[in-house]
């Protein structure tokens, strides 16, 4: 019973949240210990509330997740959880997210207001609408990054939202692909992707996974992030982003997968190796120098 729980709260995809701390890591207070306790208690405070989401989400979509070849095993689907038992968990998982917002600041708590209302209407509504269901998932990731800086009352560059942008954004059109691979709109898994076409996807995709490399690529190599890390070598990490939207699309066209990002991210070897690489270089020269 405690495995269908935790299942329900989809805690693999917590990682989705670990976007929060772009912004202490880019402005150079990771590890100065008030910072860093802040932005990992905005951590756990997106992650409590990402599990309620998914749980909301559940319970709007168990009847189209019982024809769905992976998801009607899911707790509640498959009859494991009940209804009553799921409601109950939000409302826990509501007050947990409440108590931890509570010590961080006013602008925190309106980032993270507007992350749970933006994903209620994606539940109910936005997810069926063409273009729009990308863009909010999207927006979700846009709001972690900020929610980062605005608990710590840091600026980011706008070079890193707009990469942020694209990147989500090329996560949403991935998992539109797969799904669009695996599927078809016929058997109601997803309504949306009638709407949507391989080619179109396609090129989408393109345009997403160009914008995330020359957006980088150009914070990268900018005077002010020369000045700022008093290091030119920050370019050479590109590397390693170029090499991830490669490794992932590649996943995607000739695997067949990226309709959950959150298993990539943990399971596919050279991905991994590639997160921990880029993590290690930025800190580098960041920190070290």
């Amino acid at each position: 019973m405690l495995t269908s729980y935790l299942k329900l709260l989809r805690i693999p995809h917590w990682i989705k949240n670990f976007f929060v701390f772009v912004p202490i890591i880019f402005s150079k207070h990771l590890f100065q210990t008030e910072y860093f306790i802040s932005v990992l208690t905005a951590f756990f405070t997106f992650s409590f509330a990402s599990s309620m989401i998914y749980v909301f989400n559940d319970l709007l979509d168990i009847e189209y997740d019982k024809k769905h070849p992976i998801k009607k095993e899911r707790p509640l689907p498959s009859g494991k959880i009940s209804k009553a038992a799921a409601v109950s968990v939000i409302i826990i998982l509501a007050l947990i997210t409440l108590i931890l917002s509570i010590n961080l600041n006013r602008n925190f708590c309106y980032i993270l207001l507007g992350y749970i209302v933006l994903n209620v209407f994606y539940s109910i509504k936005l997810k069926d609408i063409v273009i729009v269901d990308i863009f909010s998932i999207s927006a979700g990731f846009m709001l972690r990054v900020l929610a980062g800086a605005f608990v710590i009352n840091i600026v980011v560059s706008s070079w890193l939202i707009l990469t942020t942008l694209f990147i989500s954004l090329f996560l949403s059109v991935m998992k539109r692909k797969s799904e669009l691979m695996a599927y078809s709109a016929e058997n109601n898994t997803r309504n949306v992707l009638k709407e949507y076409s391989h080619n179109f996807i396609d090129q989408i995709s393109a345009v997403t996974a160009g914008g995330v490399i020359i957006s980088y690529a150009l914070y990268s190599v900018s005077d002010r992030t020369a000045k700022l890390f008093n290091s030119e070598y920050i370019v050479f990490t590109a590397i390693f982003v170029v090499f991830g939207i490669f490794r992932y699309m590649f996943l995607v066209y000739r695997k067949s997968r990226g309709e959950n990002p959150t298993e990539i991210m943990l399971t596919d070897f050279p991905m991994v190796l590639n997160m921990l690489l880029y993590i290690f270089v930025l800190i580098l020269i960041i920190y070290l120098k």
